[in-house]
């Protein structure tokens, strides 16, 4: 495969924010500029380097507004329970199973890994962050913590197996040419280790950071996760304001309950299957919570309401906006080096438009080396590289093929294309890259999300690094 100049300058760019996260700097202005200059001598022209900035963040803008959504409706939801006092009351009997920041951190993980294995993470984590994580930051758990716990067992170990729907395992034994059964058991095993070492490893380094329950942060932080740090002005009307406030803490969590029971069991009983699968199961929670938010702003404000709910979808579009705003340029640069974007960035047309991230990954083939331990760090490396475009599943296709070709006598093709899986997947599904779905785990949380990313690196390239080295060991 014959690289062009646009092609090197997207790898240098690449290179370039990879090294400026590692220094723990922003991000931004190098993925704008590599835009323009990749785009400009693509193109040929200065003008199409212009446009292709604004069609970046527009195609980013489109692929990520699904959760800017559920952020900004589920934040709404959290105001409206606010002024009812539902929030407090609604997390004091799940207080009561996390007796401590210590116990909270395992619990979130272990909840979250479950739900997450029958539908996907996305739909989990308004669903734990509006439920769990409050009750956990509230016995001593550090936000940011949680927000670990989250991502790393849900985007991470739960979606990196994808044992129950098994997409990911599928794409990648099919382009492998191997049987899915069996890569569906390496890759469970494979997330195992790589999630048990990253979680032990996130609790290490921050077990000091926990507080006890009765710290004076602890209200501050929950204010800030949930945005909510300015008192409500709102007046109402309503003469049975603590009933209602009861009302809502039982009906918000058994609301959500009752939604997860159905996706589940949908799932298990095989009816529409395929409709609560990520995005849709997003939605289906999303539009759950503008009916409760509807109904909570009208038992409080009555016939204010009319102007109340108004208010709560623009704190909650402000606030997904101020959190998330930044990852839109820099998903879009990574957008850029997928054909499946590129096009629209590039405004091709009805043109092929080019691979320029897998284009570099495929055209260092031949120099991978036959080596059953290099082989397979080769396969894991090129794994994170395809997870740079934030899906963790595209480049699925490549990692698989990649496998089939790479393997021998010494190496499994079955063991090379789970340790490409989960490359791909514990990179651009959401643990170690902002403009993934990690996004949403940060909203949710109130917390930076380069912030988060950079407490996740760690960990998370210790698993893999570790769980490949048992993988050409064990298999």
């Amino acid at each position: 495969m014959e690289l062009t100049i646009s092609h090197w300058i997207y790898g240098l760019f690449t290179l370039l924010i990879i090294i400026t996260m590692i220094f723990r700097k922003g991000v931004v202005l190098p993925t704008i500029l590599g835009t323009f200059l990749v785009a400009w001598v693509y193109q040929g022209n200065i003008v199409d380097g212009f446009t292709a900035i604004f069609n970046a963040n527009l195609v980013a803008a489109k692929e990520l507004f699904n959760i800017f959504l559920i952020i900004t409706f589920m934040v709404a939801l959290l105001h409206s329970l606010k002024d009812l006092g539902a929030d407090i009351r609604m997390i004091k009997p799940i207080e009561k199973f996390m007796v401590n920041g210590h116990v909270a951190f395992f619990v979130l993980i272990v909840v979250t890994y479950v739900i997450s294995l029958f539908f996907w993470p996305t739909p989990a984590v308004p669903l734990i962050c509006a439920l769990l994580v409050p009750a956990a930051v509230r016995s001593g758990l550090p936000v940011m913590v949680a927000a670990m716990a989250v991502a790393l067992a849900g985007q991470g170990m739960a979606l990196s197996s994808d044992y129950i729907i098994q997409v990911a395992p599928g794409l990648s034994a099919k382009a492998a040419g191997v049987e899915t059964a069996s890569l569906v058991d390496q890759a469970l095993i494979l997330s195992f280790i790589t999630g048990g070492i990253a979680i032990a490893l996130a609790y290490f380094f921050n077990r000091k950071t926990i507080r006890l329950k009765n710290d004076p942060e602890i209200d501050q932080e929950l204010a800030t996760m949930q945005g909510m740090q300015k008192e409500s002005t709102k007046k109402t009307e309503s003469k049975y304001l603590p009933m209602w406030g009861k009302i809502f803490a039982v009906l918000v969590p058994v609301s959500m309950l009752v939604v997860m029971i159905f996706m589940i069991s949908t799932k298990l009983n095989g009816g529409r299957m395929g409709g609560f699968e990520g995005g849709d199961g997003a939605a289906f929670i999303g539009g759950v919570a503008v009916i409760l938010l509807l109904l909570s702003t009208v038992a409080f404000g009555q016939h204010r309401a009319l102007d109340y709910i108004s208010e709560h979808i623009i704190e909650g579009f402000v606030f997904a906006f101020k959190a998330m705003g930044p990852v839109i340029p820099i998903a879009g640069f990574f957008f850029l080096g997928s054909s499946d974007f590129a096009g629209s960035i590039l405004s091709i047309g009805d043109g092929e438009p080019p691979a320029l991230l897998f284009d570099l990954v495929k055209s260092s083939q031949s120099f991978l080396p036959q080596s059953a331990l290099l082989a397979g760090f080769s396969i894991l490396i090129i794994g994170i590289i395809t997870g740079l475009d934030g899906s963790g599943f595209s480049g699925l296709p490549l990692t698989g093929a990649l496998s089939g070709a790479l393997a021998g006598g010494s190496i499994d093709p079955t063991t090379l294309a789970a340790i490409g899986q989960m490359g791909s997947i514990w990179t651009g599904g959401g643990t170690i890259i902002a403009w993934s779905s990690l996004v949403a785990v940060a909203g949710f949380c109130g917390v930076p999300v380069m912030d988060l990313v950079r407490k996740n690196f760690g960990p998370v390239m210790i698993g893999l690094v570790v769980s490949t080295l048992l993988a050409i060991l064990i298999f």
